[in-house]
């Protein structure tokens, strides 16, 4: 499957997703399931008294798998950059914890779900949001100008992962933190589910080994690398998301018992050393007899 076909496919199952979110509907992640699924990536994700003021259609919008701005420290004043940002419910939480003075963005492709987050960003009334049109490949932000990226299980869904990181690296400041929920995998994965479109827009499919993930983010430059599991499927957990791509699910889900997981993906954009001030070879030799 091309990296076009890919996104094409992406983009419109989330644009489904969004506009099911906007009618009341609840999603799964990838948008695969009917209302009212009980998607064993996607529930349960975040507490009543966390998601207090925000909109019900950001809650219904949301396709993590994961809960990034719990477990990533956001400080009063910070600069939030979420990829792959829905239905805003991450970004709207983000702005919460960075405060007046801060600003949280949110990156996404699909129209229908930045119809979406800027409907709930006014209902939330936050004024330190903004949502911004654009691939998670190509981020449209200057150089060192956020501190901290977050995204919920949407970098699973990039066909070009190491841009993705490269891209999270240079817009970072020197300092600034990767702190991401995705999917992660361990072990072998069967081909036929490597390759399954619905399994990839189900952000099965299209998930890193958690070995190769730390590679790529140590290849992007950053340190500190660290892949934490957060949930961790069983085969009762694979049925039901094998059920409905035409995969034989009782046959499939002994062997990934187990080899998927949600994780907390963390890692830091190094402090770059100060450049000697020195005015050139001459002085330099000179200074150090």
């Amino acid at each position: 499957m091309s990296e076009t076909n890919i996104k094409d496919v992406v983009k419109e199952k989330y644009g489904q997703a969004a506009l099911r979110a906007t009618s009341g509907g609840s999603s799964c992640c990838g948008g695969t399931a009917n209302s009212g699924c009980a998607d064993p990536i996607t529930s349960n994700l975040y507490e009543a008294l966390q998601t207090e003021g925000i909109p019900e259609e950001a809650m219904l919008a949301s396709l993590g798998c994961g809960n990034p701005t719990a477990l990533a420290k956001l400080n009063p004043g910070e600069t939030v950059l979420d990829l792959g940002s829905g239905g805003g419910i991450d970004v709207l939480l983000s702005g919460k914890r960075v405060g007046p003075t801060g600003k949280a963005y949110g990156l996404d492709m699909t129209d229908e779900m930045l119809a979406l987050a800027n409907e709930n960003k006014t209902k939330a009334g936050a004024k330190n949001v903004e949502f911004l049109r654009g691939e998670i490949e190509h981020i449209p932000l200057p150089d060192n100008s956020v501190d901290v990226v977050i995204s919920n299980c949407v970098i699973n869904l990039s066909p070009d992962k190491g841009q993705v990181l490269r891209e999270a690296f240079r817009v970072l400041k020197p300092g600034g933190r990767f702190a991401v929920s995705d999917v992660v995998t361990r072990g072998e994965i069967a081909p036929e589910i490597r390759q399954n479109v619905l399994l990839w827009i189900g952000c099965v499919a299209g998930a890193l080994d958690e070995n190769e993930y730390r590679s790529k983010l140590t290849a992007a430059g950053f340190e500190q690398v660290d892949v934490e599991p957060t949930r961790i499927y069983r085969a009762a957990d694979a049925r039901e998301f094998l059920s409905s791509t035409g995969i034989e699910a009782d046959v499939i889900a002994p062997q990934v018992d187990g080899k998927f997981m949600s994780a907390f993906v963390r890692a830091v954009k190094p402090i770059l050393p100060v450049k000697d001030s020195c005015c050139g070879p001459t002085c330099c030799s000179s200074a150090t007899k």
